[in-house]
């Protein structure tokens, strides 16, 4: 894959990965209206995308802007999934197969928004998916502009 033109230096990671999903929450209240983003980078095109709950929760967010960009994805991908959200980053990579054994259960209870867990367990059946974590707030460019694109949604509820 060869990073669009104005990626960013990490993006310079990318040649281990078929494709970058780069992606954000956002949620004025909590519960509140919401909004996600993503950046999709694959084959050197990039795609982004947007949308909103009127009455939701941060973390729904989080989780519907990745599962909105896997979905672009239309054959099997080694994918770096980048975001801010440290629920999404260890959901992925150190929740979600005890939730599965244990009948989407943690040990508190029921798994919250099981059913985007779900579909994004479904998603990672057909994509590698390697989740990262990076601090949201700080100068990171595609996570800066998730960031306003899930914004921009919100301020559509208003």
């Amino acid at each position: 894959m060869q990073p669009a033109s104005g990626a960013s230096p990490s993006s310079s990671r990318a040649a281990a990965f078929d494709a970058e999903l780069f992606t954000d929450g956002a949620c004025s209240g909590n519960p509140g209206p919401g909004g996600w983003g993503f950046i999709l980078r694959v084959d050197g095109e990039e795609r982004e995308g947007s949308g909103g709950e009127q009455r939701t929760t941060n973390n729904r967010m989080e989780l519907l802007g990745a599962i909105e960009g896997l979905r672009l994805l239309d054959r099997p991908c080694r994918v770096r999934l980048v975001s801010d959200s440290q629920y999404l980053v260890k959901g992925l990579n150190e929740w979600i197969d005890g939730w599965k054994k244990r009948g989407w259960r943690r040990k508190e209870g029921p798994v919250l928004n099981v059913e985007l867990w779900q579909e994004l367990d479904r998603l990672r059946a057909v994509h590698r998916i390697s989740a990262e974590w990076v601090r949201g707030h700080v100068g990171h460019p595609e996570n800066e502009r998730c960031d306003r694109l899930a914004v921009a949604v919100i301020d559509q509820f208003r």
